[in-house]
């Protein structure tokens, strides 16, 4: 006699899973993380996982944004997905905010020390030494 085979349900951070880790692996190849069509593919995959909440989805599809994207909207949603992952200590969105808020389009010194320090305090030397800049 045949055994029925049930299905598990898949909790939302798993299903979030893989198509941040797809997502992440085409970014962070050398030799496909350049490409703009990867991008855009990078950061449909990203945009649910970040809605749901996953952390380094929103620090990485906030950096995209605001890195990538001349339309003011997106560069909006994407300070918005970076202090979201900042607030919940995402180091490298903490840095992100900070060298954003330090440069003259959206020159907030104060805003850009409070991220920087943040960052320094989880160990980026990179943090820090913008720190003495300011």
């Amino acid at each position: 006699m045949p055994r029925a085979i049930t299905r598990l349900p898949i909790a939302a951070t798993t299903a979030a899973a893989l198509p941040t880790r797809v997502a992440l692996w085409l970014l962070d190849n050398p030799r496909l993380g350049h490409a703009p069509s990867v991008k855009r593919f990078a950061g449909h995959l990203l945009k649910q996982p970040a809605l749901q909440g996953v952390v380094q989805a929103q620090s990485r599809l906030g950096q995209m944004l605001c890195r990538d994207c001349g339309n003011p909207r997106d560069r909006r949603m994407g300070f918005e997905l970076l202090r979201q992952a900042a607030r919940a200590g995402d180091m490298d969105a903490q840095l992100e905010l900070g060298q954003l808020y330090s440069q003259p389009r959206n020159h907030e010194p104060q805003q850009a020390r409070h991220w920087l320090e943040l960052a320094a305090g989880q160990g980026s030397l990179e943090a820090r030494q913008l720190l003495k800049q300011l």
